[in-house]
């Protein structure tokens, strides 16, 4: 089995040199490597050929660029996909570091998956500040919680951007890029599910991402996850009814967040005592899932979370509802790609 990697730069010089040493120092080495410099203005060009043109790497590791800047990952992962030549190809982003033993557990899961188009992997934030911890919070409920559930249900929500394998010929022939939508790793997974191919979920195949380190890039990524959502179901209501397991997730995830979100705003302008009441219960729960949390992830930090939680709670209700009432009611469709700010990693983790 031939195993490529897909990733697509914009301007990365922060974090480019330790994703790249994170994708070289695997137990199970990638065959293929291809970077996709996207008409970058500072030194990713650089660094990337720093390693192509190293004779230690030229000969797995190829770094290609745009004729100019096309604005959006999914448009730059179009452009490199012709250059891939392997059975697998993994999907992940300059921002990002992999674990040691990612290419061998997902290899493990196509080789005991006969069947799988596609394999989900873990998502961890690196730590930084009091935001990145709560989207540590977030993807430990997330992946520990929901997605398994999502995986005995035999119906993966969304196979995530910076941590996806995809079988080549699969992808090829069943899979397009439109460019349509703002979150394309939801976009493809809707596709694969249409056609009823098999997507797999690996806990173990972990991958550490930068998160936005302050409220303004927080936003701006969660307008972008939270609008992209909007449009992909518009994209591909059509086929909701198809499965009635695709219904019922489906009808759960965004029927839950849009009742939720009108709850958790109207509460204070009806009664501030019921509303001091939700909070204290939300706080306590809140609490109980962060102590495991912080046990299941060895991170004792994580059962700060609660403290500062609440302020996200009202910021992603209100911007869960803004972007319902721009993509479904207005049909304001929003394709700008927000890219956030890096940050450079100093811990002795990922040399």
């Amino acid at each position: 089995m031939k195993i490529s990697l897909l990733v697509a730069c914009f301007n990365e010089e922060k974090s480019l040199r330790k994703s790249i040493r994170s994708c070289l120092n695997q137990t199970r080495k990638f065959d293929e490597m291809i970077y996709v410099d996207d008409s970058s203005t500072d030194k990713t060009p650089v660094i990337l050929n720093k390693y192509s043109v190293n004779p230690k790497y030229s000969n797995f590791l190829k770094a290609v660029r745009t004729p100019r800047n096309t604005g959006n990952k999914s448009s730059a992962q179009e452009f490199g996909l012709q250059f891939i030549t392997g059975d697998i190809f993994v999907v992940t982003d300059a921002d990002t570091f992999l674990d040691k033993h990612f290419v061998k557990e997902i290899e493990k899961s196509f080789v005991d998956n006969a069947g799988a188009a596609a394999v989900a992997g873990y998502v961890r934030s690196l730590p930084y500040n009091w935001l990145t911890l709560c989207r540590s919070f977030e993807y430990t409920i997330g992946q520990k919680v929901h997605k398994q559930a999502e995986y005995f249900m035999s119906y993966i929500f969304v196979i995530p951007g910076a941590a996806s394998a995809f079988r080549s010929d699969i992808f090829r022939e069943n899979v397009s890029f439109d460019h349509d939508t703002i979150t394309e790793d939801l976009d493809f997974t809707y596709k694969l599910h249409e056609k009823n191919f098999k997507i797999f979920y690996n806990s173990k195949a972990v991958i550490y991402t930068q998160d936005p380190i302050d409220l303004k890039n927080y936003i701006n990524q969660t307008r972008r996850w939270f609008g992209g959502g909007w449009q992909n179901l518009i994209k591909h209501w059509n086929s909701i009814p198809e499965s009635p397991m695709r219904s019922f997730e489906i009808s759960l995830i965004y029927g839950e967040g849009v009742v939720f979100s009108v709850v958790f705003l109207i509460i204070p302008f009806i009664n501030l005592w019921v509303e001091l009441l939700f909070l204290v219960g939300y706080f306590v729960i809140t609490s109980l899932f962060a102590i495991w949390a912080a046990r299941t992830e060895r991170r004792p930090s994580i059962m700060l979370v609660p403290f500062v939680y609440i302020l996200l709670l009202y910021i992603n209700a209100y911007i869960y509802l803004e972007q319902f009432y721009l993509e479904i009611i207005l049909r304001k469709k929003n394709l700008k790609w927000f890219k956030p700010d890096r940050f450079i990693f100093k811990s002795k983790i990922f040399k």
